[in-house]
């Protein structure tokens, strides 16, 4: 083959090089050129092209090999090699070590090499190495290169130091779109959203034109934040500007009407994409799922479960098991669960947190409890749905438990943890370990947080520690309605009716509409002290607020009546009241009060309605023979003892527990089943024997004597 021949296709392929973008034909062209060029490789302009080619293909390995074949090596070789690095996160440290690199082989750095290591250090969020190579920058005369000062922008921007990626978009001259979104993305990433949306503003008087990613933060920070109409001022901006939006900036678009509310955009925008990807998707079940249309959720999940090309996520899981929580885990939650668990999903963390909130939901603890147990890596946010669930279903004991194993396995505790503990031990009534989880709220630094402050109120309230919870109200600074409710049902917990009235005075003071709690808390203050005048008078203004009373109200306004001796208005307020029919709990009280008041009429009128719920309620036919022992209907007293018998009806017994350290021991009288039984019962004979032995002792004594 001609010399001349040979030259020109060695350029050619050469040439080629630079248009190669498929790894398998990079590595058919590298192989046609090892085969058919017979010159000695010696120039490292070959090797060069060849790097670079492979860099395009992201075939990081084949640009190494070549790269280490090279009898000599200069900047471009380099170059090549630290930016197929810098490009893929898995070999960006590579790139920083091949600086050390090209300093041991005396090859000087360009400004190529600088935007490419600051590019690896962006990645790897290493900004310790890219303050160094800020200083290497300024030591090679660099500092004015465009390319340079916007990657060194990047770098500090991604490694959240604001501070310094303002001043280096400070010197830039020409700050072209790039250096803009840098900035903005920075600040926005850092949680600085309000700056982030001014520099964006700057950046449109400016002139610069916003590209499909400048819009694409700015539509994921209205979403964020809820801004709606700058949400529709960006897409309007977007239909004028882009022809066509790329799948990114669409998706932005169907985030941010799902978060700002309007699903039904969402949705039209979500028909018309052509091209749809799992994001999609779940961005518009999502979306269902956050503005409460649970079915709608499920029939979007439906249509991309009958797609054979995407198939479901983790977070597709997530999103459609919470959209379903509230119905009725037999007919759409365990069967998801079995589909979680054939696409492999049981182990996420991410879809067992929402698997357990949806049992707690359908009372099915001991399922939730099972999907718990069965996730070896759990994190905070499963930790603290199970203390707060628990809480929340009066499983005090088990919501403690677990806040303590927790705390054990190094889980960093947050205001929800910390919250939901101190709610069951304020419903259990022990100080000591609200006490402890107190001090532990104070060292985490979440003692001022509003959910927690209102927690310890009312932990110190029910515990009877009513100066304490009025010394953690004080400290603070800006409580809101329930740190106040907190304070309010402490006092009126303790029948302290004048000092809940200030308290409600207060929360009026300070701008706040009171809620059904407020208003029970109040009712509840009003029964305790007998204050039948002020209890009319919010009874009025509850309903005049807009708030409809609960069974809770109804029970606090009855008891009320009927301990003034307004039976008749009691009764009257019970059958004119929704719940007349199905709430034994509001005739029962009544019929407590006509016991104290001797009102047979009445009080048999009540029982009635109790018994018709259920027949065998033992309070209520132990309350109707106090009843008739009152009036002194014998009579009464002994066919009701005859039913009491011919029913064999027994008192629920009543629970006690003790603290133990870190441990909760619930007991009742009777028991068996307890783990310990049995070395509680060794325990109780010993002590038996310990009384029975002194007696002995001192009845020898005194034979003895005698």
């Amino acid at each position: 083959m001609p010399a001349s021949y040979e030259a020109s296709s060695l350029a050619a392929l050469v040439q080629k090089c630079t248009s190669v973008a498929s790894l398998k034909q990079a590595r058919q062209l590298h192989a046609l050129l090892l085969t058919t060029m017979t010159v000695v490789w010696r120039s490292p302009y070959l090797y060069n092209n060849i790097i670079s080619m492979y860099s395009r293909c992201r075939s990081v390995g084949d640009a190494r090999k070549m790269f280490e074949k090279m009898p000599q090596r200069n900047v471009v070789s380099f170059n090549a090699l630290i930016a197929a690095c810098s490009r893929v996160p898995d070999h960006a440290v590579s790139a920083l070590k091949m600086s050390t690199q090209m300093g041991v082989e005396c090859v000087s750095p360009n400004g190529s090499t600088f935007t490419s290591l600051f590019q690896a250090s962006s990645v790897l969020e290493d900004w310790l190495f890219g303050s160094l190579l800020h200083a290497q920058v300024v030591k090679f005369g660099y500092l004015n290169d465009q390319r340079v000062q916007t990657s060194l922008l990047g770098m500090y921007s991604n490694c959240g130091d604001l501070n310094a990626a303002g001043k280096v978009f400070g010197w830039l001259v020409d700050k072209d779109v790039v250096a803009w979104n840098s900035i903005m993305y920075g600040n926005l990433k850092n949680d600085e959203a309000e700056k982030g949306l001014h520099l964006y503003e700057d950046m449109l008087r400016t002139g610069v034109t916003p590209t499909q990613f400048t819009y694409s933060m700015v539509l994921n920070v209205c979403s964020r934040v809820g801004d709606y109409q700058l949400g529709q001022l960006t897409h309007a901006r977007v239909i004028v500007s882009i022809s066509e939006a790329d799948l990114t900036l669409q998706n932005a678009l169907l985030d941010m009407y799902c978060n700002c509310g309007d699903i039904e955009t969402a949705f039209t925008l979500f028909r018309r994409m052509e091209n749809k990807d799992l994001v999609s998707w779940n961005s518009m079940i999502s979306g269902y799922t956050e503005n409460g249309d649970g079915e709608k959720a499920m029939y979007v999940f439906v249509r991309l479960r009958g797609m054979s090309f995407i198939k479901p996520d983790q977070y597709t899981f997530a999103a459609v098991i919470s959209a379903t929580a509230g119905c009725l885990a037999c007919g759409y939650g365990k069967p998801l669960h079995a589909q979680v668990i054939k696409e492999g999903f049981e182990k996420s963390v991410f879809v067992g947190s929402t698997l357990v909130s949806m049992y707690f939901k359908n009372g099915e603890a001991e399922s939730a409890d099972k999907v718990f147990h069965s996730i070896s890596e759990k994190d905070v946010v499963l930790w603290t749905e199970m203390i707060t669930s628990n809480s929340r279903l009066a499983q005090g004991n088990n919501a403690i438990k677990f806040y303590y194993k927790m705390c054990r396995e190094g889980h960093k505790v947050d205001s929800f943890a910390l919250s939901g503990a101190l709610s069951a031990c304020a419903d259990l009534a022990i100080l000591k370990q609200g006490e402890t989880i107190h001090s532990q709220a104070i060292k985490t630094g979440h003692e001022a947080e509003m959910s927690v402050c209102g927690s310890l109120v009312d932990m110190y309230g029910k515990n009877g520690i009513i100066e304490a919870a009025c010394s953690v109200f004080s400290q603070a600074s800006n409580p809101d309605l329930k740190c106040w409710n907190s304070i309010l049902g402490g006092f009126s917990h303790h029948g302290m009716a004048e000092e809940a009235l200030d308290i409600f005075d207060g929360i009026r003071k300070h701008g706040l509409n009171p809620d059904k709690v407020t208003f029970l808390s109040l009712l509840s203050a009003c029964n305790h002290g007998g204050l039948v005048e002020k209890g009319k008078f919010f009874w009025n203004y509850m309903q005049e607020c807009g708030i409809m009373p609960g069974p809770k109200h109804y029970c606090c306004m009855v008891s009320l009546l009927s301990r003034a001796g307004l039976l008749d208005e009691a009764e009257e307020m019970i059958l004119k009241s929704p719940f007349s029919e199905d709430n034994a709990e509001l005739w029962r009280t009544l019929l407590s009060s006509c016991v104290s008041n001797k009102n047979l009429s009445i009080g048999i009128h009540a029982a009635e309605q109790v018994l018709r719920l259920d027949a065998e309620d033992s309070a209520t036919h132990i309350l109707l023979s106090n009843l008739y022992a009152a009036s002194g209907k014998w009579d009464g007293v002994s066919e009701m003892r005859r039913k009491i018998k011919g029913l064999m009806l027994e008192k629920d017994p009543g629970l006690s527990w003790l603290e133990a350290k870190n441990n909760i021991q619930v007991f009742f009288s009777g028991i068996q089943s307890h783990p310990e039984v049995v070395e509680a019962q060794m325990a109780l004979h010993r002590l038996q024997g310990n009384m029975i032995r002194p007696e002995r002792d001192e009845f020898d004594a005194s034979s003895n004597v005698s």
